[in-house]
């Protein structure tokens, strides 16, 4: 940050403090009239009565997502933004290096018409997709659910199974290990390539990855950040063929350079 960022930022915080300093002093004029404020606080991790979420200090849940009550989230494993696992009558468990992608929703049952205890289980390295809902089931390790799917109460994916996208798999029912269902209801489609299986394994490792970036801009103070914006500034203006052209090397900050797991294709063109 240069001298002028620090010099705005400086006065800005005695731009807020000033600011609360008035707030106080009216809202001791008013005294006895003063209106109740209530602020709604958002938390990621919420407790709930005796109840507290339990997330692996190697997991990355982001901001604007909700992690309430009784829940356990694994090693590696990603909870993405503007998801929901709510474990208030019962409990979800998330294993490891599973990844619950954007606006995803995760919630139990305390029992069914069937008088069944009804928590929520997902297993290791688990992809559920953007929007998907999840209610009182069990997903085993290395099963993919598809964008939108909804898996309702009692119903069981096996490991290496696929529910497909917008897929509505009703109550009790079992997808057996290695097929793809689909459609609403969820019915039986097609068996699973080896390929896709491997595709499956291989998403939730990337999504692992990428949350590690993910969890790393996130913690970055104000000072880093006003620097990477100036260097993002400053090589928006490179011209690698012009630079070739004439003998100029100019390499790209580390700051602004992506880890080579989250663009596998980047250390192919190294190496050729």
């Amino acid at each position: 940050m240069g001298t002028l960022g620090r010099a705005i930022y400086v006065v800005g915080s005695w731009i807020r403090v000033a600011g609360q300093a008035v707030d106080r002093v009216g809202c001791s004029l008013q005294g006895s009239h003063l209106f109740e404020e209530r602020v709604s606080r958002h938390r990621t991790l919420m407790n709930l009565f005796d109840k507290d979420p339990v997330v692996d200090k190697d997991a990355f849940v982001a901001p604007g997502a909700s992690v309430i009550g009784d829940v356990q989230v694994g090693r590696g494993s990603s909870i993405w933004y503007g998801c929901v696992l709510r474990g208030d009558v019962n409990s979800i468990r998330v294993g490891s290096g599973t990844n619950i992608q954007d606006n995803a929703l995760v919630h139990v049952a305390k029992t069914n018409i069937s008088g069944n205890v009804l928590p929520t289980t997902i297993g290791n390295n688990v992809t559920v997709g953007h929007g998907a809902v999840l209610h009182g089931c069990t997903v085993e390790d290395e099963a993919f659910v598809g964008m939108g799917a909804t898996l309702l109460d009692g119903s069981h994916v096996e490991k290496n199974a696929m529910v497909a996208a917008g897929a509505l798999v009703r109550q009790n029912t079992r997808i057996p290990f290695g097929e793809v269902w689909g459609g609403n209801p969820a019915k039986f489609m097609r068996k699973l390539t080896e390929e896709e299986i491997a595709f499956i394994s291989q998403s939730a490792t990337n999504y692992t990855n990428l949350a590690m970036v993910h969890a790393a801009e996130n913690n970055k103070g104000f000072q880093e950040i006003e620097l990477e914006k100036s260097l993002r500034k400053k090589f928006a203006r490179k011209d690698e063929e012009y630079d070739s052209m004439i003998g100029v090397v100019r390499e790209t900050p580390a700051e602004l350079t992506l880890p080579d797991n989250i663009l596998p294709d980047k250390a192919q063109k190294i190496a050729s």
